[in-house]
């Protein structure tokens, strides 16, 4: 089957998981869609950045982080509500400091980071102006302070929950109520788990956390085998989306309802249901829910041995691919999101500039007057400017180098991807994609960053050798080892400095030996050094040579060239003593040996 350009894209994005709806940071209007709100947020950012109000900055700063929690990307919250908080700092506004550190607290809980969170809700507690804001944040930091003490951890939140309903703090109050269920659940008493969630709904404000609420509930009954109530529960939110004609919840509905079937033990109706999902997903170019609803449909005819209706299923997947791609507003939606992400940027870079352009027209004032010392600190400024533009060429020269490695890569795995789809072979072209897209979120999750933890490298490395055995897998295995003596989780590391050289291991060595090969990577701390060492017991450099076409031969050449100018380039920024060496192993052996060492750094 012929794939265009942007099904791939499509399939793409579908292998990225979306995240969950998440709790309120900021007051705003329930009936906006987190899409909106971004949008709504990014136009009132832009016009507080042409009158340089630093405010403004930061209240819409706020409602950025907002319309991200609200979208699950939590991640995303946090940054701009540091952004936010360094501006309330600057500006000195006690009041919103607090506030902004209650909500870092709340999306530092949500991804888990529990010491961060605990830190934020004691210095939004220290920074309070009121006793009741005081006393909410002191709360929340015992509570989870006290992780191992469910008693202790329902005392603090029931007395948040008489503070925020004493407040009219309704959607605070839900959340509250929320909490208090998982501590109930955390203590195996579902029936008080129940009330809470009951509890909370009224005070939802908004329908998607009424219905995450109700499908919190349904899920309790559907563990218990109490399916009846909770098929009861599922039908009432899709009946109320019916009525509203919202078509996302009506096919995350039916989709609970079919898997509630399923644990039922009633598979007529859970596939009739999820047909239903299908259609409908389909209908309205919801392309994620048709992929999930398919999915789970062609895993059930699969599991029966019905592999003939899985194949027509597929088939009518297909077929109908083009529509759903046009019908699909999540690739419109993706791209309006970066361009306004890449303008926010844009904006925040011309602000420095213009702070820059107000600091340097004060210091020529003061220049004016004749002051000595002014002429002195004016002089200084400058070498301070020229040495920072200095810095900052570097970093941009550094970031280059980084990225220059990369299209090779995506080159040759989306040449795979190709080669996959030929062979007609789906399930391994969908493996693929899946382990291709986890590895892309990584890289571009630490494109900006010079060294990152040893942990976050090996894993890296880990996910794209596994890439990269999936395409050679009758060539080489590949082992990675950490020296005991090294943390990986405090051990800092140069970000992709080892890939490409795991890459020519591979692709200019391993790739032509009759033979299965080896590829071994090992992290050995001696000393106060840490040595990094690709092994492979490949063909050589010197018979790679001969092989190698002219292309071939300067993409090798500038690998290795990449890597000195990066290494040195991290020297120079960082006052760090790096080295890097390139052997062949002498006769009888053949392979290549790469060893990187550099200082141990447990801080950036």
């Amino acid at each position: 089957m012929r794939f265009t350009s942007a099904c791939f894209i499509v399939l793409l994005m579908l292998l990225v998981p979306k995240g969950i709806m998440a709790q309120d940071t900021i007051k705003k209007s329930k009936k906006e869609s987190p899409q909106k709100q971004i949008k709504s947020a990014a136009k009132k950012l832009e016009s507080s950045f042409e009158v340089n109000d630093d405010n403004a900055i930061a209240k819409n700063y706020e409602l950025l982080a907002d319309g991200f929690t609200d979208k699950g990307d939590y991640a995303k919250a946090e940054e701009y509500l540091g952004k936010a908080l360094a501006l309330y700092t600057k500006l000195n506004n006690s009041t919103s400091k607090a506030r902004v550190f209650r909500n870092l607290a709340k999306v530092q809980e949500l991804q888990n980071k529990i010491s961060s969170a605990r830190s934020n809700y004691k210095v939004a507690s220290e920074n309070a102006t009121s006793e009741s804001v005081e006393q909410l944040n002191s709360n929340d930091f015992n509570r989870l302070r006290q992780s191992n003490n469910p008693v202790a951890q329902d005392k603090y939140v029931k007395d948040n929950i008489q503070l925020l309903d004493k407040e009219n703090k309704k959607e605070e109050v839900a959340d509250a109520y929320v909490q208090e269920a998982k501590i109930s659940l955390q203590n195996s008493d579902k029936k008080m788990a129940i009330e809470s969630y009951k509890k909370a709904i009224p005070y939802a404000e908004s329908a998607s956390k009424e219905v995450s609420i109700n499908k919190e509930i349904a899920k309790i009954y559907t563990d218990d085998n109490l399916f009846t109530e909770a098929i009861n529960i599922t039908r009432e939110l899709l009946q109320k989306a019916e009525d509203k004609n919202d078509y996302t919840t009506q096919i995350t509905q039916l989709q609970s309802l079919a898997s509630i079937y399923f644990k039922q033990g009633n598979p007529d109706d859970a596939v009739k249901t999820l047909r239903e999902a299908y259609t409908l997903a389909s209908q309205k170019g919801r392309t994620t829910e048709v992929k999930k609803s398919l999915g789970e449909l062609v895993h059930y005819y699969r599991s029966k041995g019905n592999d003939k209706a899985a194949m027509a299923l597929y088939e009518e997947f297909f077929s109908d691919f083009e529509r759903l791609i046009h019908a699909d507003s999540t690739l419109t939606d993706a791209k309006a999101l970066q361009v306004t992400e890449e303008k926010i940027r844009q904006l925040e870079k011309e602000k420095v500039l213009k702070d820059e352009l107000i600091s340097r027209k004060n210091t020529f004032n003061y220049f004016l007057l004749g002051s000595v010392l002014l002429l002195i600190l004016f002089f200084g400024f400058i070498v301070k400017a020229l040495y920072s533009i200095k810095t900052k060429n570097k970093e941009i020269a550094l970031q280059s180098l980084r990225r220059e490695m990369n299209p090779h890569f995506i080159f040759n795995s989306l040449n795979s991807v190709n080669q996959f789809i030929a062979q007609n072979n789906e399930l391994e072209a969908n493996k693929y994609l899946t382990s291709y897209s986890n590895l892309m979120r990584n890289t571009m999750e630490n494109s900006n960053k010079d060294f990152v933890t040893l942990a976050n490298e090996t894993e890296h490395l880990k996910k794209y050798l596994g890439l990269e055995h999936m395409r050679f897998k009758d060539k080489f295995d590949f082992t990675i080892t950490v020296d005991d003596n090294l943390d990986p989780e405090t051990t800092y590391i140069p970000n992709m400095i080892i890939q490409p050289h795991l890459e020519n291991a591979i692709w200019h060595g391993l790739r032509y030996k009759e033979d299965k090969g080896l590829l071994q990577l090992s992290f050995a701390l001696k000393g106060n050094k840490v040595i990094a060492t690709v092994e492979d017991d490949g063909i050589g450099i010197t018979r790679s040579s001969e092989l190698k076409t002219e292309n071939q031969k300067v993409h090798q050449s500038r690998g290795i060239t990449n890597t000195k100018e990066r290494i040195t380039l991290l020297g120079e920024l960082y006052k760090k003593d790096i080295a890097f060496n390139v052997s062949e192993k002498e006769l009888p052996l053949t392979g290549t040996v790469v060893q990187i060492v550099f200082p141990l750094i447990n801080k950036i």
